[in-house]
């Protein structure tokens, strides 16, 4: 039987979660609504897949190669919420609550990380999925590497293969 891996990419499943609930707060004002959202996530995805392994990814903020090669790096993205900041922080307390692994690495996003333990996972014969609320991470699908997206608020996911990948944009995940 196969092991399987669930990877985690945190900064993006707690950023989407921000957005896709409403705005709520604990009786100090302490806002919650994205790790809600997150614990939501992580439970769901731990009792459908039910996996062996487990680990998520984070991005570290400070500037990662790709700033160093071209300085208009995301030059357009807004920056990130104050009431999202303190979440991703409590986000990691329920991380270590469940024993998962964290992994970030300075001057890497959290998706170079995460490609680099799916491949390594996939070539030790693991069944590896990826949860992430980016597209960007497709490109990685191959056999034994799945990727699902979470798309409408928090609940709603797709699982891509390779078939799917080439279903949905015509082109194969390298292609991305």
């Amino acid at each position: 039987m196969t092991e399987k891996l669930v990877l985690l990419d945190t900064n993006g499943l707690v950023y989407r979660a921000f957005f896709a609930l409403p705005y709520f707060t604990t009786s100090e004002g302490r806002p919650t609504n994205a790790v809600y959202g997150f614990a939501n996530m992580l439970l769901k995805v731990l009792e459908e897949e039910q996996p062996d392994y487990a680990a998520a990814a984070f991005d570290k903020p400070v500037p990662t190669f790709r700033h160093r090669a071209y300085a208009a790096y995301k030059a357009q993205r807004e920056r990130m919420p104050d009431d999202l900041r303190p979440q991703l922080a409590l986000s990691k307390e329920i991380l270590q609550a469940f024993r998962i692994p964290m992994f970030e690495m300075e001057g890497y996003e959290a998706e170079d990380v995460i490609a680099t333990l799916a491949r390594r996972a996939a070539a030790e014969g693991m069944d590896v999925l990826v949860v992430s609320g980016d597209l960007d991470l497709l490109q990685i699908v191959r056999p034994g590497i799945r990727v699902m997206i979470t798309s409408r608020g928090i609940t709603e996911t797709t699982v891509y293969d390779e078939a799917a990948v080439r279903q949905r944009f015509g082109f194969a995940p390298a292609q991305l």
